[in-house]
């Protein structure tokens, strides 16, 4: 069951911010999202969180600062997605900028799995011969393969932002927000954010030691379109500093100051950068870059946002794209199968669901359980063969669900079936025996129903309510589309009611329709939906702009409708 409900706005909050000259609208969208201060708003660096917040940043500064001055070989190693490949490139660009002799591996997920293994550790040893390994957007959780550096005599700077389990790991030095005791007021800060952080303090540290003054340093504001790229597509939430790199890359973007890289992305999605929007980073490049992680290596990825060479960047980017396109072929097959699996699926039976087939791709999996659990409003875990017996599961979840949690507690309940899982609250993989996959359905539908409430399984479509006639604008939407909206600060959704005047269906896929409020007519869709709707509905939609035969006009992209 869906249905829409209108978010709670703070009268008082919302009139200070319009007092302080915000738009009376935004202001009521800010403090419907929590927002309470217009400092808060501020898309400015200087109103970053200072990178001394970040415990042991300091330390890695100075160690760093060392291992240049001594000509320390180092080599990172980055994780597969969208997040790892721009941490990898911000990591390599600006080390490169300080001095230091760096090199990156990306190994192969299928044949070394995630995170720093003691496997990856020996390929890079033979490979790279490195003083210094850097994790970006992993290690957190590599206990066995940084033993195994340190064995090897290599030591190991973990940067990194997933959760940390109980014990961890023996580096040399760990930055990770989410580490106990560390003091960071931006839990939500992305891999490739507590890289460009470790930076700052690194250029710092060579300020101090006279090696650069500030006029010769290093620009390292230069790496914030990857830093923006990296924060939207990795999902994690637009908490106040988060959208600060975001607003600052995209600001760089929109003014044609990105790498060749990125610019060539933007190109073969057929979008325009002058437009820049988290939109366009999340759905159009994320998974462009997303892609050769999950089907082939995410080398092709990196190769693509650390070169400067515009005809390679483009030569690159058109192979992404066709990784892309052979992506999403194999994951509609596997969302069919999956349907068919589900074939008796009874949403009112079940909490959670859990789907396995042995013609999967892992790569794909995530993808797949994340429209499922659209589709069915669960939080679901598909599972793909991994080789000798193996199966690997990725997990997508629903708000009230920590999915991460629920894995340890299924861990903690019955040791034997669960190899190794990690990840957060919304996202997570695991890996299991083939043959415990039904003890393991069974065991984590137990915590589904143990946690999650009727109403936790109904779809809430939370809207702001309705918007005043005057603001059905394209001026307005301009507006709208001028703010950082994203995970945690979502974009504006508003419902009010309509006279249907009329629908028809388009493409035998979408709802056409016109709908009538105050003697007003707007034109509105309903994508992926062709039930009709009665004479009045209540409508939940999002504005939009579409533009046709040179025409601007204002239309309704409609997320739910219901009888009036």
């Amino acid at each position: 069951m869906t249905r829409i409900a209108i978010r709670p706005i703070p009268f008082r909050e919302s009139e200070v911010l319009r007092q302080e000259g915000i738009h009376p609208v935004l202001a009521r969208l800010y403090a419907a999202r929590g927002l309470t201060d217009a400092r808060d708003l501020s898309s400015e660096l200087a109103a970053m969180i200072p990178p001394s917040g970040l415990m042991n940043i300091g330390a890695a500064a100075v160690f760093l600062a060392d291992s240049i001055a001594a000509n320390k070989r180092m080599v990172i190693v980055a994780d597969y997605d969208c997040d790892g490949a721009t941490a990898c490139a911000v990591a390599l660009r600006g080390l490169r900028q300080m001095g230091a002799d760096i090199d990156y591996i990306v190994p192969n997920r299928f044949e070394y799995g995630y995170g720093l293994t003691p496997e990856i550790v020996a390929l890079t040893a033979r490979e790279k011969q490195p003083d210094i390994i850097i994790t970006v957007d992993n290690g957190i959780a590599s206990i066995d393969g940084v033993a195994e550096a340190n064995r090897r005599g290599i030591e190991v700077v973990v940067t990194d932002h997933h959760l940390p389990a109980d014990t961890l790991p023996a580096a040399r030095v760990i930055v990770n927000p989410n580490q106990p005791e560390c003091g960071f007021p931006s839990k939500h800060i992305a891999g490739v954010g507590v890289v460009f952080y470790v930076l700052l303090a690194l250029r710092a540290e060579l300020r101090q030691r006279g090696v650069f003054d500030t006029r010769t340093q290093p620009k390292l504001q230069e790496l914030l379109d990857l830093v923006a790229l990296g924060t939207v597509a990795d999902v994690v939430r637009l908490d106040p500093n988060n959208r600060i790199l975001v607003a600052q890359g995209l600001k760089r973007m929109r003014a044609g100051q990105m790498h060749a890289g990125v610019a060539a992305l933007f190109r073969v999605a057929g979008r325009n950068p002058r437009t820049a929007s988290p939109f366009d980073l999340g759905f159009a490049l994320g998974p462009r870059l997303n892609a050769a992680g999950r089907l082939e290596d995410m080398s092709l990825g990196i190769e693509c946002l650390v070169t400067d060479d515009e005809d390679r960047a483009w030569g690159l980017a058109q192979q992404l794209n066709d990784i892309n396109l052979k992506r999403r072929e194999i994951e509609a097959d596997m969302q069919d199968t999956a349907l068919l699996h589900l074939d008796t699926f009874e949403p009112a039976n079940s909490s959670t669901i859990c789907v396995f087939d042995d013609s999967w791709h892992q790569g794909v999996i995530g993808i797949v359980a994340s429209r499922l659990k659209e589709k069915f409003f669960r939080p679901t875990i598909t599972f793909a063969p991994a080789g000798d017996g193996w199966i690997k599961g990725s997990g997508r979840s629903i708000p009230g669900f920590h999915l991460r949690d629920a894995l340890d507690l299924v861990y903690k309940k019955a040791p034997s079936l669960i190899d190794k899982f990690g990840g957060h609250a919304m996202a997570a993989g695991l890996t299991l025996r083939a043959d415990a996959f039904e003890a393991f359905s069974i065991a984590f539908e137990e915590v589904g129903r143990a946690w999650l409430t009727e109403q936790q399984l109904e779809r809430v479509i939370e809207t702001d309510g309705p918007l005043e006639d005057a603001y059905y604008t394209t001026s307005f939407i301009d507006l709208m589309a001028g703010q950082v909206w994203g995970q945690g600060f979502a974009p504006p959704v508003f419902c009010d009611e309509f006279r249907v005047v009329s629908q028809r269906i388009l493409k035998e896929r979408h709802l056409k329709l016109l709908l009538e409020k105050n003697g007003a007519r707007y034109d509105a869709i309903w994508f992926g939906h062709i039930d009709s709707l009665g004479d009045r509905a209540r409508v939940a939609f999002r504005l939009d702009a579409n533009e046709f035969n040179g025409v601007t006009k204002v239309q309704l992209l409609v997320e739910h409708a219901e009888a009036a």
